[in-house]
């Protein structure tokens, strides 16, 4: 399948980038819709949907599950940093520096 899709991107390629003007376009054209045609291109090609019709379901409840367990530790993960923000808020005088020695909004640092 792979072989036949680089084939059909090599063919596309040529055609759109050739200069051999409309009659080799032609002979490419029914060239390719030759190959198109040939009982063995059409019986892969239908084998080829048959396997995606197959497992597409099994992609797709797997993909589902793994966003699920994502977007689960994205949350547990935000949960942690909401809760160290709020002890550092809770620990922290109003008039400390968050970082002392990082660049601060108006400071000279990296000018």
């Amino acid at each position: 399948m792979r072989k036949l899709t680089l084939l059909v991107g090599i063919g596309i390629g040529y055609v759109l980038g050739a200069r051999a003007g409309r009659a080799r376009y032609d002979q490419i054209k029914t060239q390719a819709q030759n190959a198109w045609n040939n009982p063995t291109v059409q019986e892969k090609a239908a084998e080829a949907q048959a396997k995606v019709r197959e497992t597409a379901p099994k992609v797709g409840e797997a993909v589902t599950e793994k966003a699920g367990e994502v977007a689960h530790k994205a949350s547990e993960v935000a949960s942690d940093v909401a809760a160290k923000v709020r002890r550092h808020d809770d620990d922290t005088d109003p008039g400390t520096p968050i970082a002392d020695g990082l660049a601060q909004p108006g400071s000279s640092f990296g000018r």
